[in-house]
């Protein structure tokens, strides 16, 4: 494994790690090697297609994260779901941030949608902050287009949380189905079905997104929370 540190760290851009170091804010800033995301994808995609890259992904916890970043990116690529879930489902304790949980999105997990939504399940009732927030984020990604029921609002609406980044999901995700689903999505607001601080974080994305109305944009401001 130490071949792949001496390339992360070949690939290094301080300038670049220094951005990072002020976004994300809960790791330790000595594990952000600074690897900016187009070549962390470009090495992941040399390592699956040559198929060295299963010594690597069986080594948790990495130490940089960096390396969950390429982890993450490798095992996006696992086109057969079975293989991509497990490999996930192993992966997913070791999540420690926001990034390597928000870019993480298989396009495995698209296209086996039926399945996928039993694993959401089990995913937000964990107790890791990050299990929680991707299976959210798989929700809000797969969920509120073709394959929309509204009884997903329901499964996030009653997720409760002290941690920020679990929070934030839940806002993201309300505001994106205020955008998908405005008829369905409003009553939950209505409703005040999310906790204080979560109602008020969702309304205010919603109100700064390009894709809810005006009108709808004035209504959401009624609703917040003093």
């Amino acid at each position: 494994m130490d071949s792949i540190k001496e390339k992360l760290f070949e690939l290094q851009d301080k300038e670049y790690r220094k951005i990072q170091v002020k976004t994300i804010t809960n790791i330790d800033p000595d594990t952000i090697i600074g690897v900016r995301t187009p070549e962390l994808k470009k090495l992941a995609n040399e390592m699956f297609k040559s198929g060295n890259y299963k010594s690597f992904i069986e080594d948790l916890p990495h130490k940089y994260f960096d390396e969950n970043q390429l982890h993450a990116f490798i095992i996006s690529k696992i086109k057969n779901y079975d293989e991509c879930l497990n490999e996930f489902n192993k992966f997913l304790p070791y999540i420690d941030n926001w990034a390597t949980c928000d870019q993480s999105c298989p396009n495995a997990f698209k296209k086996n949608s039926d399945k996928l939504i039993k694993e959401i399940k089990v995913w937000i009732k964990s107790k890791k902050t990050y299990t929680i927030r991707f299976g959210i984020s798989m929700l809000m990604r797969n969920y509120l287009d073709d394959n929309y029921k509204e009884e997903y609002l329901g499964l996030v609406s009653k997720i409760r949380s002290n941690e920020y980044y679990v929070n934030m999901m839940i806002a993201w995700f309300f505001a994106t189905a205020l955008a998908k689903r405005y008829d369905d999505t409003i009553k939950y607001i209505e409703n005040e079905k999310l906790d204080r601080w979560t109602h008020n974080k969702t309304i205010q994305k919603a109100i700064e997104s390009y894709r809810i109305t005006i009108e709808q944009k004035e209504y959401l401001r009624i609703l917040k929370k003093k």
